[in-house]
């Protein structure tokens, strides 16, 4: 916490330095702003957060010391969270989960529900090579967003934000999740359609079965699981499919 403390100062010192002729907010940091419900008392740290080093001038910061800084925040903003969410849950189970939420594809997924991709400043290189869809930059930024609500607000404004985003991707420790119906929600988003089932395979004896499940979304096999039951088959495949879906959404970066 002590060194939180000290870098979220440091930064509020270089940014004080010019608070005599303040950042102006364009219309992209307004919605922003609104998105995540937090308005920036230093509109120049939101700036930092978004401008990617291959955009930076000399001397210019970039969002990298603010991303390291996010990501310290969101861990503890996280751990804070299942703490309170899951009282009776085992350190390592509460390890496992956070891990499962502060990780490089699940951090661009929020950056691009927030609409952090739109809003980066890049270099013309990085524009040119799809920096936008990457998902180390989207992560990065995002990371980077948090660091700079700390800085500019503190914990308490930070962790708000945290369990804003975050808050429905915790299906709990002891609690293992339904991709079933999470891929049912993100089918009818992005298809307009339901996932469809297909048992493939019963293999093995009676007492030791395995089942294999494939899933069909808009005419798309994107996915197949296999499980001692056909329903941990379609849960197999549907988290599979899940992956997919995320893997095409994200990009490669």
């Amino acid at each position: 916490m002590r060194a939180l403390n000290w870098l979220a100062g440091l930064f509020r010192r270089l940014t004080s330095q010019g608070a005599e002729r303040p950042a102006p907010r364009d219309r992209g940091a307004a919605d922003l702003e609104r998105t995540l419900a937090y308005a920036f008392r230093a509109p120049a740290l939101l700036l930092t957060a978004l401008t990617h080093p291959s955009a930076a001038s000399p001397g210019e910061p970039n969002y990298e010391r603010l991303e390291f800084l996010g990501d310290a925040v969101l861990d503890l903003a996280i751990a804070d969270l299942l703490m309170r969410r899951f009282p009776e849950a085992k350190e390592g189970a509460l390890s496992k989960e956070r891990a499962s939420i502060v990780n490089g594809r699940t951090l661009a997924l929020k950056a691009i529900e927030i609409g952090l991709g739109a809003r980066l400043r890049l270099g013309k290189g990085e524009e040119k090579s799809g920096g936008r869809d990457k998902t180390s930059i989207l992560a990065a930024s995002f990371e980077a967003v948090i660091g700079a609500i700390y800085t500019d607000g503190g914990l308490v404004p930070a962790q708000r934000v945290v369990e804003r985003l975050f808050a429905g991707d915790i299906g709990g420790p002891a609690a293992e999740r339904d991709y079933k119906t999470e891929l049912q929600e993100v089918a009818y988003r992005q298809f307009r359609t339901q996932p469809v089932y297909e048992l493939v395979a019963a293999r093995g004896p009676d007492h030791a079965k395995r089942f294999t499940t494939r899933i069909r979304i808009a005419g798309r096999d994107l996915g197949v699981g296999e499980g001692g039951s056909k329903k941990q088959s379609e849960q197999a495949a549907a988290r599979a499919a899940l992956d997919q879906l995320t893997q095409e959404r994200v990009g490669h970066g």
